[in-house]
């Protein structure tokens, strides 16, 4: 039988404290590891992004936590009083449904997650549970509310969608009828996590509103996280979750895209994939582009792939994603046709910096990044040199 809460919840950080926590994902467990640790003293919590949820509801370590390189870096984390809180992860929202919906699968859920934070001396544990049905909010919040009372002194972190306001998110059309039913009951969220983390990106061409701004100069806009819509973002959130559990997530991998001008400044982006920054970098040098800084921030470049051809209709454009999009709306818009282009755009550290001047801004409790792998822009850890506090 649980008692109150508030005896149970972790040692909150004091009043007007900046945290800065960073994902490590299994994938490159080798050199998240490695260029993590020089400079753990910078981060106030790490997030080991290993575990899975299995089709069983029990938890898949893909990266043998207790084994090298990451045994010996937990250690020196807790060494050096860092927050070690793993996340679980699943984006299997027909999987979510199946254990939180049959009360006996829940509870045992919830009985296991906080029997393996306690058996593994973690500080607590991150649920990123994605992909779940609106049918199911009900029971993650129930889910979450028993967790919580279970976890004693243990922290409880959620890993929440960006909302971006309906008038936004649907400017200049209608607005359907279950635009804003959600999967995620954020009051409940509020209550039962001590840190919220907001994963304000993946933007790329949600918000309509700036999306309509940037067309109407003739702006190719497709932004990881572009500062403006991030800002709408927190201050939708707020709304029901307190700024001081908030924490705004940082990308530090960029997209390409595969862009179609059409006459009249029409783009359609076609998402490829994502990367880290060298490949940008191997880009512009393949294609003797020059890299430039979009308007929101970000870094950003364009160039025509190369179909083996003599000549291309457009030229290649040495000054920026700008002059490329002008010159292939304006060939598609000449011919009547249209023109296809690749777009790259990135998070550097200046862009992380923005970020973390806006989060300071907006009265946050401070920043999580996702990923701190060695394959992010190196520039990111002068720009964290003293953010924490």
């Amino acid at each position: 039988m649980f008692c109150g809460f508030a005896s149970f919840a972790p040692a909150l950080a004091s009043a007007g404290t900046f945290e800065v926590s960073g994902w490590l994902p299994y994938w490159r467990g080798a050199t998240s590891t490695a260029d993590v640790l020089p400079h753990l003293h910078q981060l106030t919590e790490v997030n080991p992004f290993v575990y899975t949820l299995k089709s069983d509801g029990t938890i898949l370590d893909n990266a043998n936590m207790n084994e090298e390189p990451w045994k010996s870096f937990v250690a020196e984390a807790k060494r050096q009083k860092v927050r070690v809180i793993p996340t679980i992860m699943t984006g299997n929202g027909e999987l979510v449904h199946e254990i939180l919906s049959n009360t006996k699968k829940r509870i045992a859920l919830e009985d296991r997650i906080t029997a393996f934070v306690k058996a593994n001396g973690f500080d607590g544990i991150e649920i990123d549970f994605e992909g779940k049905k609106a049918a199911d909010k009900t029971y993650f919040a129930t889910f979450l509310k028993g967790l919580y009372q279970r976890m004693g002194n243990k922290w409880v972190i959620c890993d929440i969608e960006a909302r971006t306001p309906t008038s936004s998110r649907y400017w200049g059309t209608d607005v359907p009828p279950d635009a804003e039913i959600y999967a995620n009951d954020f009051v409940a969220i509020n209550k039962y996590c001590d840190r919220v983390k907001l994963m304000a990106y993946d933007q790329q061409t949600v918000d309509l509103q700036l999306a309509a701004v940037a067309a109407s100069s003739s702006q190719l806009y497709a932004p990881v996280a572009d500062p403006a819509w991030v800002q709408k973002v927190v201050n939708l959130t707020s709304k029901t979750i307190k700024k001081s559990k908030i924490l705004v997530g940082i990308p530090t991998y960029g997209y390409e895209y595969a862009v179609t001008a059409y006459a009249g400044d029409q783009y359609i982006y076609d998402i490829l994939w994502t990367f880290n920054p060298l490949y940008a970098t191997q880009m512009a040098q393949q294609y003797g582009v020059t890299p430039s800084r979009a308007p929101w921030g970000e870094m950003q470049l364009s160039h025509i792939k190369d179909s083996g051809a003599t000549t291309t209709p457009v030229a290649m454009d040495s000054y920026g994603a700008l002059a490329m999009a002008a010159a292939a709306s304006s060939y598609a818009s000449s011919t009547n046709s249209h023109i296809e282009f690749r777009y790259l755009v990135w998070p550097d550290a200046q862009s992380v910096a923005d970020k973390i001047a806006l989060a300071k801004k907006l009265g946050v409790r401070g920043v999580a990044i996702f990923k701190l792998d060695g394959g992010q822009d190196p520039g990111i850890w002068n720009v964290l040199q003293g953010v924490k506090q």
